[in-house]
């Protein structure tokens, strides 16, 4: 029971003072590598994916520290696998018009 309690106490310790700023730096960071990611000398779709796979990464932060769901139940998380799910299909089905569209 007092492990419960240490966790509740840890838990809304995290909640009180996250800190905005570290998060806010890694935003920068990731910002700056997404720029980057697009001058890398690889195939246009291989830049995409990568420009992606950043944006998720940041997207997820946002959600995570900026929005609070890192100190929401399960039931959040279990909401939010619908529109993911939706986003995974569509981003497959449409990465063949990206990768095999010619100019």
């Amino acid at each position: 029971m007092s492990s419960d309690k240490a966790h509740a106490a840890e838990i809304s310790l995290e909640r009180a003072h996250p800190s905005y700023v570290g998060i806010w730096v890694w935003l920068v960071l990731l910002m700056v590598a997404g720029v980057l990611a697009s001058r890398l000398p690889l195939d246009h779709s291989a830049v995409v994916t990568l420009i992606f796979a950043i944006a998720a990464v940041k997207a997820g932060l946002v959600a995570l520290y900026y929005m609070g769901l890192r100190f929401e139940r399960g039931v959040i998380y279990a909401m939010a696998l619908v529109p993911l799910a939706l986003v995974v299909m569509l981003t497959f089905l449409l990465l063949p018009d990206f990768v095999f569209h010619h100019h």
